[in-house]
């Protein structure tokens, strides 16, 4: 016996069916978006940092401003993007579909979706890693000792996976309570159906954050059990467009690694550094290359920021998760990010 009140298992909702977009497969991606005149971009159901509508409707986020990254480089205006908000199971479908133009939605680089679902994952924007989130009161203080706990769950997801494979490779048991939705995880865990939530360590904190009453009463242990490379997706088959998204997350990398930011972007136009010129369009034919304006990463940069900008607003110490950088802080700063060259 384990000190864990046994809980029954929620079956998870079947997944609505999406609507095919067939233009965008038809013909190139980036001739349906401005044929369209705006991006068609993935959002979550509600993930604090990375994805959810403000009080005016607003999607913000730090993955609603790599969305808003990618309809500058193609567009040239930030703001020419829909978001649609889809859950785990929906988001890959979406995408395969025809329904969304770029999947951008805290999912994990693996494998099988590279290779089997259809995607192509452009570049790694937040390295994360699967952890827990246990009520303070059940006097846990390690994933090891959560033998025959009730865990929380979203349905459909590498976390699902790991979770699975945790347990086991531990030689421990659980029983795991599963939704679609993140907002119904979150709410069937604060509500004491499960003993532990587990997810990636970026959304625990975000959801902790969230609290409007005894945040301490939740505590996060210390293992990660997982590794979660997250990035921006594509469908195969339209090289062009994988450039372009690939390239707008290089561009807002190296625009941080050059101390160019929204802030100074125009005077840094006057920049002798070869590196910066080639960044803003001043030499070379860097937008050219991909059908888009040569002036594509400078847009990104007076529009949305850098990477270190995004980063900062949405999940560091200017928002209200206050996330370390960590492994992802730039290559010369100890972290994981790094630029391919512009050149």
């Amino acid at each position: 016996m384990t000190r864990f009140a046994m809980m029954g298992l929620t079956a998870a909702l079947l997944a609505p069916a999406v609507s095919v977009a067939p233009a965008a497969l038809a013909q190139g991606t980036l001739a349906a978006v401005k044929a369209r005149g705006h991006l068609v971009c993935s959002a979550s159901t509600g993930t604090p940092g990375f994805s959810i509508a403000d009080s005016r409707g607003v999607w913000v986020g730090f993955d609603s401003d790599i969305c808003r990254a990618v309809a500058t480089a193609a567009l040239g205006d930030a703001g020419k993007v829909k978001f649609v908000p889809l859950n785990s199971q929906q988001r890959i479908t979406a995408l395969q579909s025809g329904e969304i133009d770029v999947l951008s939605r805290t999912t994990t680089w693996t494998q099988q979706r590279d290779a089997a679902l259809g995607l192509n994952f452009t570049a790694v924007v937040y390295y994360d890693g699967q952890g827990f989130l246990a009520h303070k009161k059940l006097g846990v203080k390690s994933a090891k000792e959560l033998n025959g706990a009730a865990v929380c769950v979203s349905t459909g997801t590498t976390t699902e996976l790991n979770l699975a494979d945790y347990f086991r490779s531990s030689g421990m048991t659980y029983k795991q309570v599963v939704f679609e939705n993140p907002e119904e995880v979150r709410t069937a865990y604060f509500s004491g159906r499960c003993d532990a939530y587990t997810t990636d360590a970026s959304q625990l904190a975000s959801v902790r954050s969230a609290l409007a009453n005894n945040p301490d009463d939740h505590v996060i242990l210390p293992e990660i059990i997982s590794k979660e490379p997250l990035a921006p997706a594509v469908r195969h088959g339209d090289d062009q467009w994988f450039d372009i998204v690939r390239w707008t997350v290089y561009a807002l990398i190296e625009a941080e690694e050059l101390g160019v930011t929204s802030r100074n972007v125009d005077e840094m136009l006057k920049s002798t550094n070869p590196s910066v010129q080639r960044l803003l369009g001043q030499t070379g034919n860097h937008g050219k290359h991909m059908g888009l304006d040569d002036k594509w990463a400078y847009n990104i940069v007076k529009q949305v920021g850098n990477y270190g900008e995004i980063f900062e607003r949405n999940l560091g110490k200017g928002s209200k998760l206050q996330l370390e950088r960590g492994l992802n802080a730039l290559w010369s700063k100890g972290g994981l990010m790094y630029a391919i060259p512009i050149r």
